[in-house]
């Protein structure tokens, strides 16, 4: 490709400057249509906004998306980071890495932990430790977290350490070929396998909660049988999508919210036996596999039924 990139700076709380000249095989092309050429390694829903925000320019002036492209402008683009991003700071956490490469890495998120800094939580998070355990992340958007668990919720979770990763990542989420399985153990006796296919957004009058809705997003959940005990049941959960709560919410639509779940677990008496005293959701990210964003091979990974389901598991089986 004609044209050469360069980097002012890699300080996170900086502007990095990244500049190209357009190549004469992008000739006719409208401005948006090069830049997903150009920059392959972000997405174009990315590109749109920044063209928007004006922090793409082309010969050094804003234009719109749908302006024409001859070959040979120059194109740059100032790349800042995110206000609320920028202001986390490294922390010495530590991280149950599964998987580490030059693109990505794999954890074992444990129960308790937040992923990104928020209300509340502006420390001690997944993404301050990211950033202490590969200090590149700062680069990052989000410093390369792609999806999210529940701070409650245990398992898997995959971080890109490239922006090329990182937009791979993305279109492998946004089509749905990421594999993402979960045990979850929920209250009731569960009769067979199926699908709850209901759509889901923000509760209408709570809106720290999620709910199925008829103006929600489509949302997809599978769930097959693993064991049943006397009054719960453990199933093997699978997302053909990735909505806030997804599970939680899905399960308690069809009468089975998770044991211990705060949250969604509401018009039911107290938990029975060793139920009642379990602290969190019982839910765990426990498979995960994806294309590998730069060899193209499949990979898969699997984490351990953490200890505190494991004992609650035990206990009802007894």
């Amino acid at each position: 490709m004609a044209g050469a990139e360069f980097r002012e700076t890699q300080n996170y709380n900086a502007v990095e400057v990244r500049e190209r000249h357009v190549p004469a095989d992008c000739a006719g092309m409208r401005f948006d249509q090069a830049l997903a050429r150009m920059f392959p390694e972000h997405s174009r829903s990315r590109l749109a906004a920044w063209v928007r925000d004006g922090q793409v320019r082309l010969d050094a002036v804003a234009v719109d998306a749908k302006r024409k492209v001859w070959g040979g402008e120059c194109v740059t683009l100032a790349l800042e980071p995110e206000a609320r991003d920028a202001a986390a700071e490294a922390e010495a956490i530590e991280l149950d890495i599964v998987h580490e490469d030059a693109a990505l890495l794999v954890l074992n998120k444990p129960a308790g932990l937040v992923v990104h800094p928020g209300n509340g939580n502006w420390q001690g998070t997944l993404l301050n430790g990211l950033l202490h355990h590969h200090p590149p992340l700062a680069g990052i958007p989000r410093a390369g977290i792609v999806h999210r668990l529940d701070k409650d919720t245990s398992g898997l979770l995959v971080v890109a350490k490239t922006l090329e990763a990182q937009t791979d990542l993305v279109r492998q989420m946004q089509a749905r070929t990421v594999a993402r399985q979960y045990l979850a153990l929920v209250h009731g006796v569960v009769a067979r396998d199926g699908t709850v296919d209901a759509p889901i957004g923000r509760h209408r009058t709570q809106r720290t909660r999620m709910a199925v809705t008829e103006h929600g997003r489509a949302a997809r959940t599978h769930y097959r049988v693993l064991a049943r005990y006397a009054r719960a049941t453990l199933l093997e959960c699978s997302l053909d999508t990735g909505r806030t709560h997804q599970i939680r919410v899905h399960l308690q639509s069809i009468g089975h919210p998770l044991v211990g779940d705060p949250v969604y677990r509401t018009g039911r008496g107290a938990a029975p036996g060793p139920m009642a005293t379990f602290k969190r959701q019982a839910l765990h990210a426990y498979r995960l596999g994806l294309v590998h964003p730069t060899s193209g091979a499949t990979m898969r990974w699997e984490a351990p039924v953490p200890q505190d389901m494991r004992a609650l598991l035990g206990d009802l089986a007894a």
